[in-house]
């Protein structure tokens, strides 16, 4: 389980360009860290995570759709 301040660092590190969003493309270049947030939102791999959660089409999440996630998945302390 996350702290929002956990999740908030998590993703700044994805966001590598700083663009306020996570694509897949920086989701694949952080194995590691990609692991860990489909951990956090029960989901098994990145295509799956941005395809229930992501809701805008341009194929990345922002962080209020990552909260969202982990908020629904229930491991947001």
């Amino acid at each position: 389980m996350a702290t929002e301040q956990e999740l908030q660092s998590l993703f700044n590190n994805l966001d590598r360009d700083q663009d306020g969003k996570v694509s897949i493309n920086e989701l694949f270049l952080s194995p590691g860290l990609s692991a860990i947030i489909s951990s956090e939102t029960n989901t098994s791999s990145p295509q799956e995570l941005l395809a229930r959660y992501g809701l805008g089409e341009d194929g990345s999440i922002t962080f209020k759709e990552l909260k969202q996630a982990v908020e629904k998945a229930n491991n947001l302390t």
